[in-house]
């Protein structure tokens, strides 16, 4: 059992690794107070801003920890960099993901990025390790580039493959159930996820992308 948490954060993880025998990796959230520990009932809630308007920069994406949907902002912040080798940081996402990502984005949709400096970061503290957050990545950096906002009722997941490709993700309709549970009205997803999935989901728009090309 490790319990994870930042500084300056109120939020506590409790993660459970195994080497065997079921299920693995599963998480815990806890809210520090007066009182002690608290266990927080709805994260995806607590993790997402409650901002009234939309920012460039800011995305919704579903992550998964252990069995656990969660809702998660990635934030992406570009600037212009006045250094040789311009500053790539980033704060609960994988460096080395989103080193690919940018790649992908400079090479398939010819956008420059080699003279800016990237932030990325997951807000709320979490870290996320899965590729099902690539297509969130993705589009905050496109969207902060652009200064084009993303409306706050659409959600995006998706691993992007070095074609471009816009990948499957497994659990695709647990993901979606969890985005129309919180009150997401549009959802962003890859497109033989929108083929495989075998319910309809009322009041959710599905849209569906082969190819980062395609945003």
């Amino acid at each position: 059992l490790y319990l994870e948490g930042e500084r300056f954060q109120a939020y506590r993880l409790l993660r459970s690794i195994k080497n065997r025998f079921g299920t693995t990796n599963e998480l815990g959230i806890f809210q520090m107070e007066s009182i002690g520990l608290k266990e927080v009932a709805n994260p995806s809630k607590i993790l997402l801003s409650s901002r009234s308007e939309p920012i460039p920069g800011t995305v919704t994406t579903i992550t998964f920890e252990g069995s656990r949907p969660l809702a998660v902002e990635i934030e992406a912040l570009t600037s212009s960099s006045y250094l040789n080798f311009p500053r790539r940081l980033t704060t609960g996402v994988d460096y080395n993901r989103v080193s690919l990502i940018i790649a992908v984005l400079e090479n398939k949709l010819k956008i420059q990025l080699q003279d800016k400096d990237i932030y990325i970061n997951s807000a709320g503290g979490i870290k996320i390790s899965e590729p099902a957050i690539d297509l969130g990545i993705a589009v905050a950096i496109l969207s902060s580039v652009k200064s084009l906002a993303i409306p706050l009722n659409t959600v995006v997941f998706g691993e992007l493959g070095l074609t471009g490709e816009v990948r499957t993700v497994s659990l695709c309709e647990r993901r979606l159930m969890e985005a129309k549970n919180i009150g997401f009205k549009k959802c962003i997803i890859p497109l033989e996820n929108g083929k495989q999935f075998s319910r309809k989901f009322e009041h959710l728009e599905i849209k569906t992308l082969a190819n980062i090309g395609d945003i």
